[in-house]
């Protein structure tokens, strides 16, 4: 199940085309596709290697937890934004609140 967005094209695609929902600890960019996929954005600016690897774990796991429920076929591409502590619980409330915005979550 590989489901994750890893060429630049498709990236620049959604970032250019795309739709967004901002919320508190991320922007979600959205474009409709065949199939769903999803990436993570991060820069520099949160920090060290094994900080970003972190956020990234988490919004993978918040993910992988919420297209159990069922998507429709999007490219998604997923930007947290600087903070100081980053949770599980509160990222896994906003993509499910972005998700559900952009009726992307299968009802």
């Amino acid at each position: 199940m590989d489901n994750r967005l890893k060429k630049q094209k498709d990236f620049d695609v959604v970032f250019n085309k795309g739709q967004r929902i901002f919320t508190k600890t991320l922007t979600l960019l959205f474009l409709e596709n065949k199939s769903f996929k999803f990436g993570i954005s991060l820069s520099k600016k949160h920090g060290k290697a094994h900080v970003r690897n972190r956020i990234k774990r988490l919004i993978r796991a918040g993910v992988r937890d919420i297209i159990k429920s069922g998507v429709k076929p999007y490219y998604i591409v997923v930007l947290p934004k600087v903070k100081e502590v980053y949770d599980y619980h509160e990222i896994y409330r906003d993509l499910e609140y972005s998700l559900k915005k952009g009726r992307i979550l299968g009802d």
